[in-house]
């Protein structure tokens, strides 16, 4: 069973609060907040003031995923800020053991991600300490972004690589996630799928989720 977890990289943001209502309305208890400093990917767009905001606002899962240089300096902060989820690349961070820790110390979910380019076997030490793994299925910076196919068998390895090890650890999925592919992606091991423009970018952001959602145990 997998849930939705809407990007609010694709809402309108000058109407944040009702969209994060519409998709909370729609079955969503996850929020997918895509945080880029211009420096890491190519891209700005929000921080640690509208997390603020977003946590005053709703009471679904805060889903933080950091696209930063030197993650392990800001993580613990999101959490303050009311993350429940926190993520940072493994390409970002070489002490990403300790901001691991620091993000479950600070009572967060931690996880972990890993670009297109990577291989999954980088995860072979870091994923001991993860709570789970977003798995990017484009290259991060910008929402609408088409699905790499290749993702599918990446997902199936990290699945594998979890099962060998015995793991307790979650995997999320992040680009071009549509109706189109989103049983296969599940078919393949994703149990948390973000979801940008398939949501937003619909007349009717609550029903897009109740599409893509098979209304499943959520985890959180």
């Amino acid at each position: 069973m997998y849930s939705i977890a809407p990007s609010i990289l694709s809402a309108n943001f000058v109407r944040l609060e009702e969209e994060i209502a519409a998709v909370e309305s729609g079955g969503a208890s996850i929020l997918h907040v895509d945080v880029m400093d211009g420096r890491f990917v190519p891209n700005i767009t929000i921080g640690l003031p509208v997390v603020r905001s977003i946590r005053k606002s709703t009471s679904m899962t805060i889903d933080t995923h950091l696209m930063i240089v030197e993650p392990g300096n800001y993580a613990v902060q999101f959490v303050d800020a009311g993350a429940d989820m926190v993520s940072v690349h493994i390409e970002a961070d070489p002490h990403v053991h300790r901001t691991l820790q620091g993000i479950r110390q600070a009572g967060a979910k931690a996880g972990v991600v890993v670009n297109p380019g990577t291989p999954i076997s980088a995860l072979e030490e870091a994923i001991y300490h993860a709570d789970f793994v977003l798995l990017m299925s484009v290259n991060p910076g910008f929402g609408g972004q088409r699905f790499i196919p290749r993702s599918i068998d990446r997902l199936r390895e990290l699945r594998q690589m979890i099962s060998e090890r015995g793991l307790d650890v979650k995997i999320e999925i992040d680009g071009g996630i549509d109706l189109t592919n989103v049983a296969e992606v599940a078919d393949a091991g994703a149990e948390i799928m973000v979801a940008g423009s398939a949501v937003f970018g619909t007349d009717d952001p609550a029903e897009a989720v109740r599409a893509l959602s098979n209304r499943g145990a959520v985890w959180v």
